[in-house]
Formats: C-alpha cells, sequence, structure tokens
C-alpha cells in the first residue's frame, strides 16, 4: 500500500486551480473582481488570442504595498479576512485567497502595484515552474496591473480542452458585462487583439446608467422592463423585472446580484418563477435585472469554489420577500403606468386591491343575475346602463382605460383614453378577471355553488369515474357538486354560480384533466392555477358574443380594478395601447 505524502506547493496549487481556473474567462473574473474590492473606478482589460496569450487587467484602485506583494501570490494569503467571524460576513467578491497562485501555478504572472503612500512601484514574477516570487522595483501608476501570459503552459492537457480563440473571448466579454451590470459605476474598457470592443463608461446618473443598460442588455429589454424598489426586514430588492408579455423562449436574459455578486441559487429561481406563476404564457420565462442587498452575516457565500452560489441562512425570509416584492409589482391592473428605464430605481405604483370579503360580496351578489346570461359577464357589466354612449370620462385618472367606442369582430373592444386607441381581448380580459375573483372566494375557502333544476348526466370511463368518486369533496370546494348515476354515469347536480348549465359536461372534463394530472396527489393546493384557470375559462365571455356600450364600459371598469388584469392566466395580452401620435403616423398627419 502506498504510503501518505504531503503534496508540494505547486502540485497542491494547480490542483487548486482545476476548480479556479477552468477557462481564459475565469481568470478574468477572479482578476477583476479583485480590482472592484481594491476601490477601483477605472479598469482596462487587455486580451490576445482569446486569453490564451495574454490577459491584462490595470486598475486604479488602491494598489498593494511591497511588502506584500510575495503573499499575493501565495496561497491562502489574504486582507478580505483575518478571523472565522470575518467569514461569516464576507463583504467582498473575493475572499479565500488562492486566486493569484491558482492562475500563478498554470500560467506566467507578473503583478504590478504601487499604493498611493509609495513613492516607487514593485513588481513580483511568478510562473508555474518553481513558482517563487520575485519583486523588484518599476514604474507604474497608482493601482495594480497583473499580467496572464500563456494560460495551461505547463499543464499541455488542460489546454487541449479550450474551445477556439473567438469562442473564449465570448465567454470574456459576457464576465465583463456581467460584472458591469453588477457595477454600474465603474469604466470597463476592454480590448482583443489591440482592437476596442467594448467600453463602458462610468454611471454617475440616472440617464448614463441607462445607457449602460440599454448597451449591455439592448433596446427589447429597456423596452420590456419596469423598475422595482421594495425593502423590508432589513433586505432591499431593486432593478428591473420584465413584463409578462415580454417573456422570452429562454432564460438567457436573467441577472440576478447579491451584494454585487452575480448568484444563480434555487430560492431565489423559485421565488422569481412563483411570482410569476400565473402571469406567463405557456413555457416563457421572464426578463430581469435585480439586485439583493442585505447584511453579509446573512449570507453564505462561501459554498462553492467560482462563487457562482450562495446559501442563506434565513432561506424563507429571503424567498418571501423576494416572492411579495415581485408578485405586488405583477399586481399592477391595467391601464396603471408603469415605471421603465426612463425612471430606473423608483417604486412601481401598485394598485391596491379592494379586500377580499368585498370581492367575494359583489361576486355572490352578480350570480343570479350572471346564471341568466347565455354567456356570463363581469357582475358590473350587467349593473352597468345597457347602451350607455362614450362620455368625456376619458379625462378621468380613475379610468386610465377611458371609454368604449365599438365592438370588433365580436373578440375585441376598441375604446378612447387620453393618450389614444385601446385595443381589448374580451375573453381574456374576463378571463383574469374572473380567474381572480374565483382565488378570492378560494382563499374564502369555497367556491359559491348554485344547485341545478335538472340535472346533467355525463358519462365517464371507470377511471374517470373512480377519480370523480374519491374527488369529490375537492369539486365540491370549486362549486361542482356530482353523484353517481349509474356504473359509468354521473349527475351534475350543482354548477359554480358564474357558469351557465350547458358549461356542465366540459367542465367536468376539464377539470378530470387537471385532477387527473395530480398524480395521486391529495392537496388541490398544488394545481390550484391551473383549476381555477379552467373555471376561469369556461366562465369568461366566448368570442362571438355581441355587447352593449355600458357591458364594453364595466369589463374596461373591472380591469382598472383588477389585479394582473394587463394579462390573462395563461401569460396573453389582454390589451394594447396605440399613442395618438402613433395613429397619426399611420396617416401621416402633421408632415
Amino acid at each position: 500500500m502506498a504510503r501518505i505524502r504531503a503534496l508540494d506547493a505547486q502540485l497542491a496549487n494547480q490542483i487548486a486551480a482545476g476548480e479556479v481556473v477552468e477557462r481564459p474567462a475565469s481568470v478574468v473574473k477572479e482578476l477583476l473582481e479583485n480590482a472592484l474590492d481594491a476601490g477601483a473606478r477605472l479598469i482596462d482589460i487587455d486580451i490576445e488570442r482569446g486569453g490564451v496569450q495574454l490577459m491584462r487587467v490595470r486598475d486604479d484602485g488602491e494598489g498593494i504595498s511591497h511588502a506584500d506583494l510575495p503573499l499575493a501570490v501565495q496561497r491562502h494569503a489574504t486582507s478580505k479576512i483575518h478571523a472565522e467571524e470575518d467569514l461569516e460576513a464576507v463583504a467582498t467578491l473575493g475572499f479565500r485567497g488562492e486566486a493569484l497562485a491558482a492562475i500563478a501555478s498554470v500560467a506566467r504572472l507578473q503583478l504590478l502595484s504601487r499604493t498611493a503612500g509609495e513613492s516607487v512601484a514593485h513588481r513580483v514574477v511568478c510562473e508555474g515552474r518553481d513558482m517563487s516570487a520575485r519583486v523588484e522595483p518599476v514604474a507604474h501608476p497608482c493601482g495594480t496591473t497583473v499580467e496572464v501570459r500563456d494560460l495551461f503552459f505547463n499543464t499541455p492537457a488542460r489546454r487541449k480542452f479550450l474551445r477556439s480563440e473567438q469562442t473564449e473571448f465570448d465567454h470574456i466579454q459576457d464576465v465583463v458585462r456581467k460584472l458591469a451590470l453588477a457595477s454600474l459605476g465603474v469604466r470597463l474598457r476592454l480590448r482583443h487583439n489591440g482592437r476596442e470592443v467594448l467600453d463602458f463608461p462610468a454611471t454617475d446618473s440616472d440617464l448614463s446608467q441607462r445607457r449602460r443598460l440599454r448597451q449591455i442588455l439592448g433596446e427589447a429589454f429597456a423596452t420590456a422592463a419596469v423598475a422595482i424598489d421594495e425593502s423590508a426586514a432589513g433586505m432591499r430588492l431593486h432593478g428591473w423585472m420584465g413584463l409578462p408579455t415580454h417573456a422570452r423562449a429562454q432564460a438567457d436574459m436573467q441577472f440576478f446580484y447579491v451584494n454585487g455578486r452575480a448568484v444563480r441559487d434555487r430560492v431565489v429561481n423559485h421565488a422569481v418563477r412563483k411570482a410569476y406563476n400565473d402571469v406567463l404564457y405557456q413555457a416563457r420565462h421572464p426578463v430581469y435585472l435585480l439586485y439583493l442587498e442585505l447584511d453579509p452575516a446573512a449570507v453564505d457565500v462561501n459554498v462553492h469554489p467560482t462563487k457562482h452560489e450562495v446559501r442563506f441562512r434565513e432561506q424563507r425570509l429571503v424567498h418571501d420577500f423576494i416572492f411579495r416584492s415581485l408578485h405586488r409589482a405583477l399586481a399592477r391592473p391595467a391601464g396603471v403606468p408603469v415605471q421603465h428605464l426612463e425612471t430606473p430605481r423608483q417604486p412601481l405604483r401598485v394598485h391596491e386591491p379592494r379586500p377580499a370579503s368585498s370581492e367575494v360580496q359583489s361576486f355572490i351578489q352578480g350570480q343570479l343575475v350572471l346564471r341568466q346570461a347565455a354567456q356570463s359577464l363581469p357582475p358590473s357589466s350587467v349593473a352597468a346602463p345597457a347602451g350607455a354612449a362614450p362620455v368625456d370620462g376619458i379625462e378621468d385618472d380613475d379610468q386610465p382605460l377611458g371609454q368604449a367606442l365599438a365592438q370588433l369582430h365580436g373578440i375585441y373592444i376598441l375604446a378612447q383614453n387620453r393618450q389614444g386607441l385601446i385595443i381589448v381581448d374580451m375573453h381574456a380580459a374576463h378571463e383574469r378577471i374572473t380567474y381572480e375573483r374565483l382565488k378570492a372566494s378560494w382563499l374564502q375557502g369555497r367556491i359559491p355553488s348554485q344547485p341545478l333544476l335538472l340535472p346533467v348526466a355525463v358519462d365517464l370511463s371507470e377511471h374517470e369515474l373512480e377519480c370523480v368518486l374519491r374527488r369529490a369533496e375537492a369539486l365540491a370546494e370549486l362549486g361542482l357538486e356530482v353523484a353517481q348515476a349509474g356504473p359509468t354515469q354521473v349527475w351534475v347536480r350543482a354548477m359554480p354560480a358564474l357558469l351557465p348549465v350547458q358549461e356542465a359536461e366540459s367542465l367536468l372534463r376539464d377539470l378530470l384533466a387537471d385532477l387527473l394530472a395530480e398524480a395521486g396527489s391529495s392537496r388541490l393546493q398544488e394545481r390550484q392555477h391551473e383549476v381555477l384557470s379552467t373555471l376561469a375559462c369556461h366562465a369568461a365571455v366566448r368570442a362571438g358574443r355581441s355587447l352593449s356600450l355600458g357591458e364594453m364600459n364595466a369589463l374596461l371598469r373591472d380591469m382598472e380594478a383588477t389585479e394582473r388584469s394587463g394579462q390573462c392566466n395563461h401569460g396573453r395580452p389582454t390589451l394594447v395601447q396605440f399613442a395618438l401620435g402613433e395613429i397619426d403616423r399611420w396617416f401621416l398627419r402633421g408632415r
């Protein structure tokens, strides 16, 4: 059996480098984080041949004293932490003191630095063969320059795994962009093979901050994102979150920073997904750039060598704060103005919903009237005077969706407000209104139902019948009462009060599909969104239904009072606004 022996420093550092230095981009990330920790306001990055030949990072930070330069390239030497309690409250991006030693073990490293209190700069040279550090005086301004040449020159097997020069440089650009989003007040310039590729000026105003976000994330993000700024329990969440109607097919525009550190975290991802749960279309992904600030002692950053993962000490508290902050912002009713990138880091105007009890009261009071209609409409729609004409209310701040003008093809409502023309998908809008009211009723314990004068017979398979009988109580909570009428038949004896009788069979079958999808789970809450969406879809006014102006205006008023009414519960938009100036351009007016 082989004897246990201590590894020499070079081999130990090369092993450690395998965790820290994956590719050139990993080196750039470590060097940039050190520069930011040093308080740099200007960072220049020079790359040659995708980083394999040269990576040079120069900053104007506080620098390193010549006495500390030999220690800077030694493993586990750092100025960031000194005792165990420091590790429990890390406030810097770097802290382990192993990055420079790991880099030097697989490349040729040169570090030049000078502090403000020194008249002469010094250089330390260290490379993978012997890891010995040589210090000598040089000319250099205040700050630090780190040069890394010939990456993996002494580990050719690692070098073979690198991709093409352009691919490796693309990864470096991604690192620079992410750190530029985290450090808006720092200027970063990136050159490749002598050609300037990126230049992000420091942001010292709202205007320059908007310019950087557009420069990095594009105009589409600027259009889709609205500002958020929420604080509670010693935490602050600010930044920009995308509107549900601008979600993407892939999760490539999601940036989350914890105390300035870009992270990937299950708690954060779950909170964001939950906040967007019933406003996203199918498998779409939201876009966001969010910054979470909290006490460094409340988050453990010493979880993974790459420092991309963190662990919150109060996970439930952080999860609920993120979820509630985003959920509150998304609850903005249709017509309420949003704050786009033109006013960054300002809180959204969030509509305060009516108390659930009054919602449920209004909901129940309208049911007897709704049951008489061939298709259901919002309770307030029925109460509105039929045939009411548009009024001067388009100047009323309480009616941001204005007044209805007409109905288009039995599908869309045309309305005018002070901005111009609004087109509303009446089924999608009514579906959201109904869904939110069903949720309010659900929270009260049970959705109101109404007995049917003549029960409706529905034929089922044996499997479906078994599910109906087993989940009869769950169906009753949804306002649907059923009883067995034969070996493979049931009677529907009561329906949710807002649904017409002719929906009985199709509703039961759709709810069965939702319940069967629970795979044996007894918790209906796990599929609350899908089940209530099914009910809302059956209750919503259908395309082709002719509405009076009074009914159309009543629907607009309900949209203004309903959370998340800008999207139906499948994530589709419910309305589109056309500014009057845009319409003028259609007809070349004013030219």
